[in-house]
């Protein structure tokens, strides 16, 4: 923010936020509004998108666009799962190991009973 004047700083925010306001409107965007919808640096959104890491498209083969609603998908790929759930889908996984063995250790156990 600039000058300290309380005034300016909250125009300059209101200006972010019809900036980013407007970003929510756009269904493509350009490399500078995506870094800036992702929070990311260029050098950083330019390593994705070498890397075929995130959804992009280059109609002419120089400048980079993005469908938004793809980059919100590929945002939310990695959710984190409930503690709860992970606890539930790791219980089963055990069980199923456990089941797996249990005719094994069964035999064991009756081989060094006799």
């Amino acid at each position: 923010m600039s000058d300290n004047n309380p005034i300016i700083e909250k125009l300059e925010r209101i200006e972010q936020l019809i900036i980013e306001q407007n970003l929510l409107k756009k269904e493509v965007l350009n490399f500078s509004e995506a870094c800036h919808y992702l929070s990311l640096s260029e050098s950083h959104l330019y390593k994705l998108t070498s890397n075929k890491s995130i959804p992009h498209f280059c109609p002419q083969g120089k400048r980079l666009y993005f469908n938004r609603a793809e980059l919100d998908e590929w945002l939310q790929r990695n959710k984190r799962i409930k503690t709860a759930d992970r606890m539930r889908k790791r219980l089963k996984e055990t069980f199923k190991w456990m089941i797996k063995l249990f005719p094994y250790l069964i035999k064991i156990v009756l081989t060094l009973s006799y």
